[in-house]
C-alpha cells in the first residue's frame, strides 16, 4: 500500500504534467522554469506622432536619480519622472538622437543627428555647451578623466574637454575608395593611455589619448562593398575583440595590432566578454558564444526577425534584442531561450540596467521598464 507521502508526490507530478499538456506550449523544465518577463513602465517619447517612415531608435536610456532620460531618432531628448511618468524637460534636436550617451554626476554627453555633441544638465535639461562637427554623430562618446572621445561621421575622431567643450585634438582618415559605408560609428576603447577605434575604411587604429597621434594601424576589412568597422573594440587582458562588416570577428594583440585569430561571425555589434567566453552577434542574425582562446563555437542561436543587438549580462542571463522582433533572454551556457518581451516594431536599443530592471527604447520610440524573474516555486501540500 502506498504511503500518504508517496501518493502526494505522485499526485503533484501528475498535476504538473497535466498542466503542461493543457497549456499547449513549451514542456515544463523542472530544473529551470520559464522566465516571467513583463513591462511595469512604458511611455511614448515622441513630441508628436510620427506618420512617416520609422527611424532607428537605439539610444540606451539613462536613469538619473528618480528620472529616466532617453532620446529618439526623430525629435530629440526627453526626461520623465519614473514614479509619475510626468515629463520633466525636453530638448528639441533636429533629426533627433540615435547614439547612446555618456553620463557622469549631473551631466549627460550625447551626439545628435544635427551634427552636434551636447552637454546637458540632467536635473533641468539646460544645455551647457554644444560642439559642432558638421556631420552626424551616430556613435557613443567615451568619457575619461574629464575628456570626451567620440567619432563624428565615419572617419573623424575628436577629443573634447568635458567642462568647456573645447577641442583638444582631432584625427581623420581619408577614404578615397568608392565604397559605400554603413550607417554607424565605433565607440573607442581606452586602456593605458591608448585609444583603440575602428573606421569606415576597414582599419583598426591605436591612438595616443593625450595627443591623438597614431601608434599603429591594421587593415581588417577588405570587403569590396562594405569596409566599415562600426563595432566598438573590447579590451580583455592583452587582446582586442572587434567585429567587422566582412563578416568576421577578430582577436588582435593589444600592443602590436597583430591578428591572433578570426572567425566568420562579424557585423556591427560590440562583443561581450565574460571570463573565458565571448558572446557576439552577426549580420546574418546569429547570437553566438565562442571560446576566447581560439574563437571556437560553443553554441549558436538564429533569429528570423532581423539581427540581434549588442548582448548584455543581466542577472547571469544573456539579453539581446531582435531588430524586428522581441527582447530575448537566454541561458548563457547553452543559448536556451528562457523568456521574451514583445514591444512592437523591434529592438535596436541596448538596455540599461538599474536596480534589477531593464530599460530600453523600442522601434516605435516607446521607452519601457521591464522586469524579469523566475516564478517562485510553491510546493503542493500533502493530502491529509
Amino acid at each position: 500500500m502506498l504511503s500518504v507521502k508517496y501518493f502526494s508526490l505522485a499526485f503533484s507530478v501528475a498535476l504538473i504534467g497535466a498542466a503542461g499538456l493543457l497549456s499547449g506550449c513549451a514542456t515544463v523544465d523542472s530544473s529551470k522554469p520559464d522566465l516571467k518577463v513583463s513591462a511595469f513602465w512604458v511611455q511614448d517619447t515622441l513630441a508628436e506622432k510620427n506618420y512617416q517612415f520609422r527611424k532607428v531608435n537605439r539610444m540606451t536610456p539613462v536613469v538619473y536619480k528618480k528620472t529616466i532620460v532617453v532620446g529618439n531618432a526623430l525629435d530629440g531628448i526627453v526626461s520623465y519622472d519614473l514614479e509619475t511618468k510626468n515629463e520633466k524637460w525636453r530638448i528639441a534636436i533636429p533629426r533627433g538622437v540615435e547614439a547612446s550617451g555618456a553620463a557622469i554626476r549631473d551631466t549627460l554627453f550625447v551626439g545628435g543627428l544635427d551634427g552636434k555633441l551636447y552637454s546637458v544638465n540632467l536635473p533641468d535639461g539646460r544645455i551647457n555647451w554644444t560642439f559642432d562637427t558638421k556631420t552626424e554623430v551616430v556613435s557613443e562618446p567615451l568619457l575619461d578623466e574629464g575628456v570626451l572621445y567620440f567619432m563624428a561621421g565615419s572617419q573623424s575622431m575628436y577629443a573634447v574637454d568635458g567642462v568647456s567643450g573645447k577641442q583638444m585634438w582631432s584625427y581623420s582618415r581619408q577614404d578615397t575608395s568608392s565604397n559605400m559605408t554603413v550607417r554607424g560609428g565605433s565607440k573607442p576603447a581606452l586602456v593605458g593611455g591608448m585609444l583603440y577605434v575602428g573606421f569606415s575604411d576597414g582599419s583598426l587604429v591605436a591612438l595616443n589619448a593625450q595627443t591623438g597621434t597614431e601608434q599603429w594601424e591594421i587593415t581588417l576589412n577588405r570587403n569590396t562593398k562594405f569596409k566599415d568597422i562600426d563595432s566598438s573594440p573590447v579590451v580583455s587582458d592583452d587582446v582586442l575583440l572587434i567585429n567587422s562588416y566582412d563578416d568576421k570577428l577578430y582577436c588582435i594583440s593589444k600592443n602590436k595590432g597583430e591578428i591572433i585569430w578570426s572567425v566568420p561571425y562579424g557585423g556591427s555589434s560590440t562583443p561581450l566578454v565574460i571570463e573565458d567566453k565571448v558572446y557576439t552577434t552577426s549580420s546574418r542574425g546569429e547570437l553566438l558564444a565562442l571560446s576566447k582562446k581560439d574563437g571556437s563555437l560553443l553554441w549558436k542561436r538564429d533569429t528570423k526577425m532581423g539581427i540581434y543587438t549588442d548582448p548584455i549580462n543581466f542577472n547571469n542571463l544573456l539579453v539581446s534584442g531582435e531588430s524586428q522582433g522581441k527582447l530575448m533572454f537566454f541561458e548563457k551556457d547553452s543559448g536556451k531561450v528562457l523568456g521574451s518581451f514583445e514591444p512592437g516594431r523591434g529592438v535596436f536599443s541596448k538596455p540599461a540596467v538599474h536596480e534589477g530592471h531593464l530599460y530600453f527604447i523600442s522601434g516605435e520610440a516607446n521607452v519601457y521598464g521591464v522586469s524579469a524573474e523566475f516564478p517562485t516555486r510553491h510546493e503542493i501540500p500533502y493530502l491529509r
